[in-house]
């Protein structure tokens, strides 16, 4: 029993380390949309979950069958998400600052790419992940990772909730202001993980 606990244990504090850049993108997401529904908030939440969920495991089956070929992607990890967060934000900025507006059909299929790629840049530091879980049976890193997922999912819906607040109050500045917390967020996985290759 001990040995359970422990391993729920690690998994959730795993998990709850692994969703902090996801929940502040959570939090940027609301900013910019206030009137946000519920059930559009768990759906983009479900994203996240689902991207921290696949990341350790893609790392876990990487570490486990092509080593070599992991160990070279990872040194691109912290420019992948540097610049997938620093366009998604700048353009975010950019077109507050222009009141740039395109018909509702094509905004809806762009907000729903732009979550896709958020998801995939604030869990793609997680494939690091797979180095620890490689000790683990396969069994095991599945369920960490479903342990992972659910909490990232619980932590990213609490930073909508609190987004949606935040949004309501800033009015037109929310664009601008949900865009700067994307493009802080990519220079702050940058350097963490630019200074953990470093090591």
């Amino acid at each position: 029993m001990s040995e359970l606990l422990f391993f729920v244990t690690y998994s959730v504090a795993l998990g709850a380390a692994l969703a902090m850049d996801a929940f502040s993108v959570s939090v940027s997401d609301a900013i910019r949309n206030p009137s946000m529904k519920k059930s559009r908030m768990c759906a983009i939440a479900f994203v996240y979950a689902f991207f921290q969920f696949a990341m350790p495991m893609i790392g876990y089956v990487c570490v486990k069958f092509i080593c070599s070929i992991f160990t070279v992607f990872q040194r691109f990890v912290p420019w992948i998400a540097l610049v997938l967060l620093l366009y998604i934000g700048g353009k975010m900025i950019f077109e507050a600052i222009s009141k740039k507006e395109g018909d509702e059909k094509s905004e809806c299929v762009q907000k729903k790419r732009t979550i896709f790629v958020q998801g995939i840049a604030t869990s793609i530091d997680a494939l690091s992940v797979g180095f620890t879980l490689s000790s683990f049976s396969a069994l095991k890193a599945f369920s960490s990772s479903v342990i992972i997922a659910l909490v990232t999912f619980l932590i990213c819906l609490s930073g909508l909730l609190l987004g949606k607040k935040v949004g309501e109050r800033l009015s037109g500045r929310a664009e601008i202001v949900g865009g700067a917390i994307l493009v802080i967020i990519g220079l702050e996985i940058f350097l963490k993980n630019i200074k953990f290759f470093a090591c």
